[in-house]
C-alpha cells in the first residue's frame, strides 16, 4: 500500500465532460496537475516560484494513466498523491477516487524530470522539498 503524503479534494465541472457524460479522459491529467501545484503551494513553493528564484524547471516527461470507473458531472473526488525519486527522476503516484464511496477511477505514475536554464539536471535542487516524503 501506498503511502500518501497529499490529499486534495475536487469536484467535476460540466464542461470538462464528454457527449456521453463522463469526464473527458484528457481531463485526468489537469487534475493530477492541479494536484501537484496544490502540493508545491502546501510545501510554499511553487513553479514560478523555482523558476524564478532557483532557475529550476520540473517538467513532465512521462505519464500513464490507468482509467478505472468514469467521473460525471458533479461527482466529488479526491486526488492522493505519494512520491519516490528514481534515479534523477521524481516520481508522482496519483490516485483518484470518487467520493463518498472512495472508489478508485483513475492510477497514473507521472514522472518528473528537471530543467535548469534549459538544461537536464539531476534534480537535486528540488530535493530540500521533496526528501521527507520519498
Amino acid at each position: 500500500m501506498k503511502k500518501y503524503c497529499f490529499e486534495y479534494e475536487m469536484a467535476v465541472r460540466d464542461y470538462e465532460c464528454d457527449m456521453q457524460g463522463i469526464v473527458n479522459n484528457a481531463v485526468y491529467q489537469n487534475y493530477l496537475e492541479h494536484v501537484r501545484h496544490e502540493f508545491l503551494k502546501s510545501l510554499g513553493s511553487g513553479f514560478v516560484k523555482m523558476h524564478e528564484e532557483q532557475g529550476i524547471d520540473p517538467v513532465v516527461s512521462r505519464i500513464v494513466i490507468d482509467y478505472k470507473i468514469s467521473l460525471r458531472s458533479g461527482d466529488r473526488f479526491v486526488c492522493k498523491l505519494a512520491m519516490a525519486r528514481e534515479g534523477i527522476r521524481y516520481v508522482f503516484f496519483q490516485d483518484i477516487f470518487r467520493l463518498p464511496d472512495s472508489a478508485i477511477c483513475a492510477k497514473a505514475r507521472v514522472e518528473i524530470a528537471a530543467v535548469k536554464n534549459g538544461r537536464l539536471v539531476k534534480g537535486d535542487e528540488m530535493l530540500y522539498l521533496f526528501e521527507k516524503f520519498l
